[in-house]
């Protein structure tokens, strides 16, 4: 089994076992009162959706995004929720259930492989890409998949680049030692990105929010 495969396992299981509470503790991560819903708007509006538009939510979760997404597509466009977990994809079906959107097609897929549809005009990623093994190559494959004009945004969470080592640690102490998390300190997956953005989109943009501790990275398909 590779790094990547095991990464991938884990990840499942971690999910599983998070995803019947998972839209409570979100709200309580990374720290209670971190303002994800303002941060997830923002993403939205970065894609410059339109009505009847198609977008992509890779690592859609239970689907905390498809409310904005629904009000900025409409019922003649079309959302694709692309998750790696089974458990969070039901509850992405039933959130689509009770609010009677039958634009909403859920994929049980690894972001890493996932085969992207014909016309997509946003694809959009939040808080999970950065956990993705090879999450440059994502932005790339998601990059290539876009309409002309098409736009991608990554939202997710980095650690600020003023951070000293010391207190890098710290943190990882405080939260509990977890190989994976000292992995994603050291690999910055963030920076990874970033440079993806830059090499693969025109119009590239890259703007850290509450101090540092998260990025909005995106950009326009490029003709």
């Amino acid at each position: 089994m590779t790094d990547a495969d095991r990464t991938r396992e884990r990840l499942i299981e971690t999910y599983r076992r998070k995803a019947a509470h998972y839209d409570v503790t979100s709200r309580l991560s990374p720290v209670p009162g971190y303002p994800q819903r303002g941060q997830r708007l923002l993403a939205v509006r970065a894609l410059g959706l339109h009505a009847g538009a198609t977008v992509v939510d890779l690592a859609c979760g239970t689907g905390l995004n498809f409310p904005l997404l629904e009000r900025a597509i409409g019922p003649d466009g079309r959302i694709v929720g692309v998750d790696l977990t089974d458990a969070m994809l039901d509850r992405a079906r039933r959130r689509v259930e009770a609010n009677g959107w039958g634009n909403v097609s859920l994929l049980q897929a690894d972001a890493a492989g996932f085969d992207f549809p014909a016309g997509v005009d946003a694809v959009l990623s939040t808080y999970a890409l950065t956990q993705v093994p090879g999450c440059g190559q994502v932005v790339a494959h998601a990059a290539a998949a876009l309409t002309p004009g098409g736009h991608l945004a990554v939202l997710d969470l980095k650690l600020p680049a003023a951070t000293p080592g010391w207190l890098s640690r710290l943190g990882v102490a405080v939260v509990g030692t977890s190989a994976s998390l000292d992995e994603w300190i050291a690999r910055r997956p963030w920076e990874e990105i970033r440079e993806a953005a830059r090499e693969r989109l025109a119009q590239s943009s890259w703007r850290e929010l509450c101090f540092g501790t998260a990025f909005l990275a995106g950009g326009m398909a490029r003709a």
